[in-house]
């Protein structure tokens, strides 16, 4: 029995063999062939890339056949790459869309889908609205309308190119990112790869970076690839016996980033747009306007005001950003999930690119990460910030977030200031919040809350009852 193909916050995603499998590759594909043949610029075709999750090639090869088979040129990566990589690619040769065979952050048990739009970016939600009109009918009994023709004989044709994303990247970042500067001042950095498709790749800019879980690991090594404290003790341990200055740490496809001080101290990603915010504005002068997903720190509205910046507040996913990204000029977009998207780059999320930036930011201004956060906090007040994601079924999550949904007044002891709905449940109180969502990529509900003391998120935390779960 096939299960119906959604597209979550950042593409489908579906357990390998249970979900996400041959068969029902060929559904979706062939659905984005329909959809990106109706492109103004398919005469250029469409790149596909991905990561080093299980039979992630395999997918990417079977995606592209039924693409090229459909009458589109294909350039497929020669390797393992990044989602920022196969962004990037769409920009540089001017393609229709991408796609990216992975799962993010997701455990090893899931692989997926994303589409990119042809500004290098994931695509708008309308766009993905427009391709599961054409997808739904085909979920039904589906036949494959064309004959697929083998890899060998596409190649043959030259309808699918082996296409070098790694050099092209290497390029992009090295006229971006002060990586002459961040040898010369001797910064030590570990990054840690988690076993994703970063593997690799920041050695290839600062060779005297060290690496660990840098090796290929189609399993994960049963870890969840995911960079925020839980899942990175190896790094912060790593820091502190090594001596580092920096540890960071990228996810599954390499999108995300994740930090740790010279302490050993996991700096999540509020704090990390903020530093790069402070950087941009004060040190390399940048103009324009900023955006944040709901779940961001209150830090940044107060930068804002500062900097006298406008601010744009979006539901959770990337992709409501980089909307904002293509049609306003942003100095930063980011996320709560280590997203950060900056001017002049790619309107994408790229963790190696903020790993590179943040290491540039300490090594200009000749401070450790632990000075820049604090010099955040001097400035603009201690923001503490954590979060719990529990696992639940759809009837237990139906059930919680009814809960919520009726007018609360309080949470705990804390008197409820403002309430926004837009996405979850986000609850105000005297300076802090506290927001129940459900994830849009797995069955889990998450539970976020910062505030102006530890104590306090958990404390708002315990409150809704995440600690309880």
């Amino acid at each position: 029995m096939s299960h119906k193909i959604i597209f979550g916050t950042d593409g489908w995603r579906g357990v390998i063999g249970q979900d996400f499998t041959f068969d029902q590759l060929l559904i979706v594909s062939f659905a984005a062939a329909r959809y990106f043949s109706k492109h103004k610029k398919i005469q250029n075709g469409i790149v596909i890339g991905y990561d080093s999750r299980f039979l992630s090639q395999e997918f990417a090869h079977h995606v592209a056949i039924i693409i090229a088979s459909a009458g589109i040129k294909v350039k497929l990566a020669d390797k393992i790459s990044t989602t920022p990589m196969v962004s990037l690619a769409v920009i540089k040769f001017k393609a229709a869309g991408g796609i990216v065979i992975t799962a993010s952050h997701n455990p090893a048990k899931y692989n997926g889908f994303k589409l990119k739009g042809d500004f290098g970016g994931p695509m708008h939600p309308e766009m993905i609205s427009k391709l599961e009109k054409i997808l739904d009918p085909l979920q039904n009994n589906f036949e494959m309308p064309i004959s697929l023709k083998s890899f060998e004989e596409l190649i043959e044709k030259n309808k699918i190119e082996f296409t070098d994303l790694t050099s092209l990247y290497i390029k992009e970042i090295e006229s971006k990112i002060e990586l002459d500067l961040i040898e010369s001042v001797k910064l030590k950095i570990l990054y840690d790869a988690m076993f994703g498709a970063g593997q690799g790749v920041p050695q290839l800019l600062v060779p005297s970076i060290k690496g660990i879980r840098n090796e290929y690991n189609p399993g994960f090594n049963r870890a969840r690839p995911e960079p925020i404290a839980n899942n990175l003790f190896d790094l912060s341990n790593g820091v502190v016996i090594g001596d580092f200055d920096l540890g960071i740490a990228t996810d599954g496809d390499a999108d995300r980033i994740g930090a740790v001080d010279e302490t050993g101290q996991f700096v999540d990603s509020h704090r990390i747009f903020a530093i790069f915010l402070k950087y941009l504005v004060e040190h390399r002068l940048y103009k324009g306007e900023v955006a944040k997903s709901i779940n961001i720190s209150e830090i940044i509205p107060k930068m804002c005001t500062k900097y006298n910046l406008k601010l744009y507040e979006t539901p959770v996913g990337f992709k409501h950003l980089c909307r904002l990204m293509t049609e306003k000029n942003l100095i930063i977009a980011g996320e709560e999930s280590g997203g950060l998207g900056i001017q002049n780059h790619i309107p994408e999320r790229d963790g190696i690119f903020n790993g590179l930036l943040l290491a540039e930011i300490m090594s200009v201004r000749r401070m450790k990460l632990s000075e820049l956060v604090q010099e955040l906090f001097d400035e603009f007040g201690e923001h503490h910030y954590h979060r719990i994601d529990v696992h639940m079924t759809n009837s237990e999550k139906e059930k919680l977030l009814n809960k919520f949904s009726s007018p609360i007044k309080k949470i705990g002891t804390f008197s409820v200031t403002r309430i926004d709905k837009s996405d979850g449940f986000k609850f105000y109180v005297d300076d802090g919040w506290v927001m129940i969502r459900a994830s849009g990529t797995e069955p889990l509900v998450r539970f976020y809350a910062e505030a102006d003391n530890p104590k306090k998120v958990r404390t708002l935390l315990a409150a809704v009852g995440a600690n309880n779960k």
